[in-house]
């Protein structure tokens, strides 16, 4: 093989190794705000189940009265 070819073989080599990690780093950023989203969205819908729940035993927090009357 010509020098040269191989040289532009290495370098792009290189430029594809440098994505590569690029995109595992952007991809594990990624993951862990999913993860953070997922905890976040099951407490709300934990959250919004017991006002549900609330209503059902006695008054629901929008039944209730405000505290200036």
């Amino acid at each position: 093989m010509d020098e040269q070819r191989i040289i532009e073989i290495e370098t792009k080599l290189a430029y594809q190794e440098e994505m590569l990690t690029e995109l595992n780093q952007v991809l594990t950023d990624q993951q862990m705000q999913l993860t953070s989203l997922e905890r976040i969205s099951r407490r709300l819908v934990e959250r919004l189940e017991s006002l549900g729940n609330a209503g059902e035993g006695g008054e629901s927090p929008a039944d209730e009265r405000p505290p200036h009357y």
